[in-house]
């Protein structure tokens, strides 16, 4: 692959798919690795994504969620293609595990490589992991597990990955601040990172899937926590995403040492954790 795709394209190419996809979990799923070598950052792109997303802006280094954004539309072309089973329409990203082994700069030059590790049951239907990974020469410096959900009848149980129902609870953390989110949040958002999932954009394209108001991008909701929670140069971040954050509206950001979430009242949006390199294994551990 000689460049990044355009996300448009895809959407829709996905879009006209999915009323054909019927998913399971036993279903076959591409085993392609799209590799994209030779890859540079956007500086102004990058700046506007720091800005929406409250990171530091100005310095060499990328956020540590910003190779998503890279990744993205890479990622996108499997899950857009005939071959994957799963229906692009309603697929809701469920959980993220990062691990960034050290501090990345913006001016660097990468290699970008996304695959499809498989398919696994889930209470409410099939899941897909989608595997990210950033190298300079031979080295991985970056990587990141996705899980994205396509809701259908089951016969599976809460037995199976449905991560954070079996894992340890814990209490309510402390709040740390409240954030008031604008309603184009999703459009800028969108703006910086392509992805323009009509979800996120308007309440009017929002209702055609099912929201009474357009919701704010599941990875835009990590990025946020992580800018105002700070992460090392070397380190595992984890994050679930457990309900839609609605646009326009108010939310709460609480942390206690390595755990974070976001909540409105008693309901929790995203909940996760900063951790060394080698910490917790899946983001259901932070929950």
């Amino acid at each position: 692959m000689r460049r990044s795709p355009s996300l448009l394209p895809l959407l829709v190419r996905g879009a006209l798919r999915s009323p054909f996809k019927r998913p399971s979990a036993t279903a076959d799923f591409p085993r392609t690795r799209l590799v994209l070598p030779g890859l540079r950052v956007d500086l102004a792109r990058l700046a506007a994504y720091e800005r929406v997303c409250g990171f530091a802006t100005g310095e060499d280094a990328l956020p540590v969620t910003y190779p998503h954004v890279l990744g993205f539309p890479l990622a996108m072309s499997l899950m857009s293609g005939r071959d994957f089973p799963l229906p692009l329409l309603g697929l809701v990203h469920t959980s993220v595990e990062i691990t960034r082994h050290r501090e990345l700069t913006a001016s660097g030059a990468y290699e970008l490589t996304v695959y499809v590790d498989g398919l696994a049951p889930h209470r409410r239907g099939t899941e897909a992991s989608v595997v990210t990974e950033l190298r300079v020469g031979e080295d991985v410096v970056w990587e990141s597990v996705s899980t994205y959900l396509a809701r259908h009848r089951t016969t599976e149980t809460g037995a199976q990955r449905d991560r954070g129902r079996d894992q340890e609870r814990h209490g309510p953390l402390p709040a740390v601040a409240e954030w008031r989110l604008a309603g184009d949040i999703g459009r800028r958002y969108a703006a910086a990172s392509g992805d323009r999932n009509p979800i996120h954009l308007y309440p009017l394209t929002a209702r055609l899937f099912g929201f009474r108001k357009a919701i704010a991008h599941g990875m835009w909701t990590a990025a946020r926590c992580l800018a105002a929670h700070g992460t090392p140069p070397a380190v595992r971040v984890l994050a679930e995403f457990r309900a839609p954050v609605l646009l326009p509206g108010t939310v709460t950001y609480a942390a206690d040492g390595e755990r974070f979430e976001l909540c409105d009242g008693e309901r929790v949006h995203v909940t996760g954790g900063v951790y060394p390199p080698g910490g917790p294994a899946s983001a259901g551990a932070a929950s």
